[in-house]
């Protein structure tokens, strides 16, 4: 059994400056991800402009802005503890549900994007038009490509490091609420971006959010966003939070009300996907259960009341004077001793063969 000391200024004194060193490793680590977002979009539009790979661009800034992130991150976590694999200081566990995790939260961001855009099918509101010329195949693999890395990197910069700092500071509530809000304030800064679509994107920080707390890991929350963006703007041809540049083969406009299509943002700018969101986050929970319990539940470690208590002194003294007379007495019977024998059966050795 854990001991605990009660007195409260060593009690809480550690405690305390475990929450400062994790306040000012998740406030680093914000930092850090505001300069390397910064530093990998110049160095990716000075690499396009110099090899003339513009249609790549995206796809080089975030591989440049994931390579940054696991490079401060992995020398922060040096600083307060013994070295870690770059797959854990991601986010990224190696465990043998990775990829079932990941496939169930493609499910659920496919599923609730199809929900999202229903609707709008139902009402007319959707306008399509295909680009079928031979590089918009190329286009489709690049974009699809650079979906999946910038749905990682955000993912790590997000619900990785710095989240995990905030949980261990100020607890899995507040850590969430804070950075579901942090998470949709930076996407104000989006093409075609309004208050709507700011408070609709803080929503769906909460979803992403609910899917690491739930599996400890980025692998279902990686998949779930990937599957949304990619969805929206490959299958449908919809913006993703107001960027239309991912849009080639399928090309959709959507003409109707605000609160269904979202305008010229996208299905994240429509009030009608915050009910989307809050669905996604129920059936999550509900198919998540398993994970839950083998990730994020404390083991169950045996214990009870310890059985090494010394026997009763009449009993020790009734062995004692049974074991005198015996010695004394060979032929006496120490009548004082009953040995009782256990009425469950007993394990028998590995090497006692079976009776006939």
């Amino acid at each position: 059994m854990p001991s605990f000391d009660a007195r409260p200024p060593d009690s809480t004194l550690p405690a305390r400056h475990d929450r400062l060193l994790q306040t000012a490793l998740f406030a680093t680590s914000v930092a850090w991800v505001l300069c390397s977002q910064t530093v990998a979009a110049h160095a990716a539009q000075g690499i396009a402009f110099r090899f003339d790979l513009l249609p790549e661009r995206p796809l080089l800034g975030a591989l440049f802005f994931l390579f940054l992130l696991g490079l401060g991150f992995s020398m922060l976590q040096s600083l307060f503890q013994r070295q870690s694999g770059l797959r854990t200081v991601l986010g990224l566990p190696s465990r043998p549900t990775a990829r079932s995790e990941w496939t169930l939260g493609a499910a659920i961001g496919w599923g609730s994007m199809v929900l999202a855009v229903f609707p709008m099918a139902l009402a007319g509101t959707l306008h399509v038009s295909f680009w079928t010329a031979p590089r918009s195949l190329w286009l489709l693999l690049v974009n699809l490509a650079t979906l999946a890395v910038a749905a990682l990197a955000e993912e790590v910069a997000f619900r990785g490091f710095a989240y995990r700092r905030l949980i261990a500071a100020i607890g899995p509530v507040a850590a969430t609420i804070g950075m579901s809000m942090f998470f949709g304030l930076l996407h104000a800064f989006n093409p075609s971006a309004t208050m709507a679509s700011v408070l609709i994107t803080m929503f769906a920080g909460l979803l992403l959010s609910v899917a690491w707390l739930r599996t400890h890991g980025l692998w279902l929350p990686w998949g779930l966003h990937f599957a949304w963006n990619a969805s929206m703007a490959l299958v449908f041809g919809l913006p993703v939070s107001g960027v239309t540049a991912f849009s080639t083969v399928v090309q959709t406009r959507a003409i109707g009300p605000l609160w269904l299509t979202g305008g010229d943002y996208g299905p994240e700018g429509a009030l009608f996907t915050v009910l989307v969101l809050l669905i996604a986050i129920a059936v999550l929970v509900r198919l998540t259960r398993d994970y839950a319990w083998e990730y994020t539940h404390e083991p169950i470690v045996a214990a009870g009341y310890p059985m090494d208590a010394p026997p009763p002194a009449a009993h020790v003294a009734m062995e004692k004077a049974a074991m005198e007379r015996a010695a004394t007495e060979p032929q006496a019977s120490p009548g004082s001793l009953v040995q009782i024998l256990p009425i469950t059966p007993q394990p028998r050795p590995a090497n006692d063969e079976p009776k006939p």
